[in-house]
Parts: structure tokens; sequence; C-alpha cells
């Protein structure tokens, strides 16, 4: 089910956890900021006790542009018509900057299988989409699906706008852009360390992924993606680890998130990870560099200036913003930031 209204997200996100964790005004100027410096989208989980559309509503009322994304909603944890209508009130009241990604978290219901139990959930939807007393959104609604294996990714790909994956490598991408066709949109979560001591990088990405190398969902995740009993012991092998976390210095990860889109995803999300609480900002400002653009108003784009961190001394700073300005010397004219190229921004 193709969705063009989906390409304006750009081709890189943000992933964050650590709005779970901070109070209302601090989520506000973070996300205010983010947008300033050009992100255009920003997705959450739900894991923490905020509830998930309430919470997109506040980051959407918070900002103009931003596309805020539920990565995800869980469909256990509320009932289709309460997700139906708070989503049918955000896509009307912010239209076109809301996709309410749908998973199977939550409190498990025995014996339903997941598969099952989602698109007995989207029929709901639609269900009550045709049957809603209220006004119906300018703007369609837009949906995606937490997808990995090939029966939940065609699901996606048949009721929805796409698909939204989390902890996968490249070649996973290009498994389920196969499965999706080429008209369905594929969001990829990515987390990205900023250190380039390996021996560094890969204890902060074991303890990341500690939690994830000992649930049997994520266990079996991994082994179809490819990996043995032997590489997800002892906190992960060497190549499990660089494969799902991607670390070095800003040039080194800006590579390898590269090769996600080259695979075939449209937008990837990233989660900085190797922070303290809350400091996931400040490491996506000092990614994007102080000179990423931000539109002002159409026609018109305008360099801002870094509130938070820099780019380490030395290195370039690349943009993962999604900003269509080109390579270029940080003292050139910035460029119309329209989120489609692929290039990154570098400072000199």
């Amino acid at each position: 089910m193709e969705n063009p209204g989906m390409r304006k997200l750009g081709t890189f996100g943000i992933y964050t956890f650590d709005f779970e964790h901070q109070p209302a005004a601090l989520v506000r100027d973070s996300v205010q900021e983010l947008e300033q410096r050009g992100w255009r989208a920003v997705w959450f989980p739900e894991v923490g006790g905020r509830e998930a559309l309430t919470q997109a509503g506040y980051l959407l009322s918070s900002t103009e542009r931003l596309h805020v994304v539920n990565g995800i909603a869980q469909i256990w944890q509320r009932e289709a018509s309460a997700t139906h209508a708070a989503s049918v009130l955000l896509a009307d009241a912010y239209p076109g900057r809301h996709v309410l990604g749908l998973g199977f978290g939550g409190v498990r219901r025995p014996g339903v299988k997941p598969l099952a139990a989602m698109a007995e959930y989207l029929d709901e939807l639609d269900t009550l989409t045709k049957e809603s007393p209220n006004p119906a959104p300018q703007t369609p609604l837009r949906r995606i699906l937490a997808a990995y294996g090939p029966k939940m990714l065609a699901l996606a790909r048949d009721r929805s706008a796409g698909a939204h994956t989390y902890h996968v490598n490249t070649a996973h991408t290009a498994q389920a852009r196969e499965i999706l066709g080429p008209d369905a949109f594929l969001g990829v979560e990515h987390p990205v360390l900023f250190e380039p001591d390996p021996d560094k990088a890969r204890a902060v990405a074991r303890e990341h992924l500690g939690p994830y190398l000992n649930t049997p969902y994520n266990i079996a995740k991994f082994r179809r993606l490819g990996y043995s009993d032997d590489e997800m012991a002892h906190g992960g092998s060497d190549r499990l680890v660089d494969d799902l976390v991607f670390w070095g210095d800003v040039d080194a990860v800006a590579d390898k998130l590269r090769a996600h889109v080259e695979a075939g995803a449209d937008q990837v999300a990233v989660q900085v990870i190797g922070t303290e609480p809350g400091g996931f900002r400040d490491a996506a400002l000092a990614a994007a560099g102080g000179g990423a653009a931000r539109a002002r108003r159409p026609g018109r784009v305008e360099q801002s200036r870094p509130r938070f961190g820099r780019a380490p001394k030395g290195r370039g700073a690349v943009s993962i913003c999604g900003s269509a300005a080109r390579a270029r010397p940080a003292t050139m004219a910035p460029q119309p930031n329209d989120g489609t190229s692929r290039h990154f921004w570098r400072s000199a």
C-alpha cells in the first residue's frame, strides 16, 4: 500500500527512549531544538509508562513541522477503539505529521499469535474507520507495522503504509525491501555510538545489547538474521555487535548508516547510545554539526548555531538529519533543505 506522504519524513530521523524519563518541559525543549537543527522525524517507543498516543500529541503540539512516529504503540496496551479515536484526532489536528506505528507489545493474550492478533486489530481499525461518527481527516491517517518475518512484512505491505524494523542488520533491510516491494515504506532503527576506540565501543554496545540477547523473542530474531547461539553468548560476538551497533567517528558511522539506505530503507531512525540520560540530543546535534541548515519559511534556509556541543576536534561533522545540502565547505551558502537527498552535509 503506497503512501507518498511517508517520503516527507526524510532519509534520517532520531529514535529515542529518553522522552520516557524527561519532564515535559525538557521533552518540549528537546524536540524543538531537533526540529530547528533540521531533523525531520522523531521516533519513540512505548515502554516506560507514558501512553503512546498522548505523548505523540504532546510532541506534535510542541513543534511546527516535525514528523512524530510511534515506534511502536503496543496493540495489547489499548483497545482498537481507543487507538482509532486518538490517531484520527492526531491526523486531523496535525495533517501529515503523525505516523501510527503498531506492534504486538504489551500484556500478551494467551493463545493468540502475533500475526493473527495484528490482522484482527487492523480489521477492527478498518471497521471503526468506516463507522466512525467523527470527521475524517483531510490528510489520511498513516500507519506502519513493526515487522521482521516474511508474513508480518507482507501484512505490513498489504494493510499499512509499510514496515518498521528494530535492531536488524543491513542484510535484513535488503530482504525486507524485497518482500515489501518498491512502494511500501521501510523505516529501519539502528543504534549508533560516536566512539572510535574498538574496545570501548564494543563494551558500551554489549551493555546496550545485553537485554536483547537474553529475551526469547529477540534471540529468535537474531537467529533469523544469521547469528549462531555461540555468537549471541557472552555479550555477543564482535561480528554481531558491529552489525547491530554502528560505532566509530562521525564519518564512519555515517558511511555505515548509508548501507541501510542502499539496501532499501526509506528512512533510518538513528538511536544514539553511550550517553547520559538526555544526552541523545547533544550527540545528535554534534553529529549534525553546527552548520545544519534549517528552513525558516519556504524558499529560505538559514544557518543555525549549535547550542549543544560540537563535533570532536579534528573530525568533520556529518549531518544525518536528512538535509538536501550537498557536501561542501561550511563557508559556502546553504542549499535548500527538502529532506530528499541521501548525501550528508559535511562541515570543514
